[in-house]
């Protein structure tokens, strides 16, 4: 029998303002939304009038698994069970009630991150405890607020996408599968492998120590050149439960790997620059996620002074540091640590970005989810500087990325397109020197969540390729 996986309290934030006009309706005992239906494309802010929009055959396969949990509910329509659903409070007041039952609950907000940021018109995504499901959803339909169950049984989706994982050969690095989720064992020894087998454009090092002791790999990826190269600073899984982040990075070394000799825009990329990339920034958390917690966020630093462990790995950097959108309490998910860099992650990355910030240019940082490629500012409402460069470079890159399936993401600076927040890495990495920063929220828009299916591994990290390639074009042809 599959592993049960502990589910706990998350907190994670995703504005979508274009959902504003949408109501959603009371719950019912159904089947799920239908992954093609119009009311899913209204509700969701997605195109998925053909499969493309998911990638080849995904759709055929999202019916089946539709199908599938229709008959697991069908069994347990009675039984109280972990929830995810969706709602939009219509105005303040019904903000304002939320907030409170929230508290008196202890729900866990997928989005926002933090209670703070529930109001009128944004989007919550709630993951109810089993405890607390018939309550709330009581109180919802006393007080007529709309909404929509994402996830029936929290505990079931887990479980299944367990046995799938341990029902795989993961291990076979010859055969390293791309379209599957690693475990950060697999994950280093992958990079093992790469350092070994690639010698002429991998460079494998250690920038330091996590909080438990293990090293933070990053990998150096460029043809070896005497010459001065300018470089990109790449990394993923800043926050432990957005596995589909390390996906990515995988999936990028891979291609670069596979299609140097044959891509022009690859070779240039890889002759002109240098790629540091670090896969799994926030090492013990990710490890959690894989062993104790799957919805784990934080690092997973003790204090002697509360019991609740961890710090936001996003929220911990010297810039504005512990202001609007972070939080001081530390059993918070957006907490932002004792003190700026408090973190030995945060202060490995940030000590080798200041070391080599004349040579990189660009920094990018991969998170879930949102569909968006957000830029600075993320602490205050500003125009940056070089706003015309970065903003150009954004616009061609979601063209690109929808161009493979249909999939939309918005831009634009993080504060007005996600929501404020200080402390940010990509924030820091612009005040220090960087002048082209990124964050990409990766799939989806929340029918899955955190919780993204590995058959859509592939068409997310193909078509967010094209996004970085054509980022990275940019700023050679256009921005020196």
């Amino acid at each position: 029998m599959a592993r049960t996986v502990k589910l706990r309290k998350l907190f994670y934030f995703q504005s979508e303002p274009f959902l504003k006009s949408h109501r959603l309706i009371h719950m019912v005992p159904i089947a799920g939304p239908s992954l093609l239906d119009g009311g899913f494309r209204s509700l969701f802010g997605c195109h998925l009038s053909t499969s493309e929009s998911w990638g080849p055959g995904a759709a055929k396969e999202l019916r089946k698994r539709d199908d599938s949990t229709a008959r697991h509910r069908e069994s347990r329509t009675n039984s109280p069970s972990d929830k995810v659903i969706r709602l939009i409070p219509n105005t303040e007041e019904e903000a304002n009630a939320l907030k409170k039952i929230y508290h008196q609950l202890k729900v866990d907000l997928w989005q926002p991150s933090s209670i703070s940021y529930v109001s009128k018109g944004a989007v919550t995504d709630v993951h109810i405890p089993q405890n607390g499901s018939q309550a709330l959803l009581a109180f919802l339909q006393e007080a007529n607020i709309q909404y929509k169950i994402l996830i029936e049984d929290l505990q079931y989706t887990l479980e299944k996408t367990s046995s799938l994982r341990t029902q795989r050969n993961r291990r076979y690095l010859s055969g390293y599968n791309y379209e599957v989720y690693h475990s950060l064992e697999e994950i280093q020894n992958w990079m093992y492998h790469l350092n070994k087998t690639h010698p002429g454009l991998i460079h494998m090092f250690s920038i330091g120590k996590s909080y438990e002791g293990r090293s933070l790999y990053v990998l150096k990826l460029g043809r070896k050149s005497r010459t001065y190269k300018r470089a990109v600073w790449i990394d993923c899984g800043i926050h432990a439960r957005e596995w589909i982040g390390p996906a990515f990075c995988q999936w990028f070394v891979k291609e670069a790997l596979l299609t140097y000799k044959s891509d022009p825009t690859m070779r240039k990329m890889l002759n002109h620059l240098y790629f540091y990339i670090m896969p799994v920034f926030n090492v013990d958390g990710y490890h959690f996620s894989w062993t104790s917690d799957r919805f784990w966020r934080k690092t997973r630093s003790r204090s002697s002074r509360f019991r609740c462990r961890g710090v936001d790995a996003n929220r911990n950097w010297k810039v504005k540091w512990c202001d609007e959108g972070a939080s001081m309490h530390p059993c918070d998910d957006t907490y932002c640590g004792p003190f700026p860099e408090s973190e030995p992650e945060v202060k490995a990355v940030a000590t080798f970005l200041r070391k080599h910030r004349k040579h990189i240019r660009a920094y990018l940082s991969f998170h879930a989810y949102a569909q968006m490629l957000l830029y600075p500012y993320s602490y205050k409402y500003a125009t940056i500087p070089n706003f015309s460069c970065v903003e150009s470079a954004a616009y061609k890159a979601v063209n690109a990325l929808r161009s493979v399936y249909g999939v939309q993401y918005r831009y634009g600076p993080a504060s007005s397109t996600l929501y404020v927040s200080s402390g940010s890495s990509m924030d820091w990495a612009y005040k220090n020197g960087i002048p082209y920063t990124f964050a990409f929220e990766l799939r989806d828009t929340g029918h899955f969540g955190f919780l993204l299916p590995e058959m859509l591994i592939k068409p997310t990290c193909t078509e967010t390729m094209l996004a970085v390639k054509n980022i990275t074009m940019h700023l050679l042809k256009k921005c020196p």
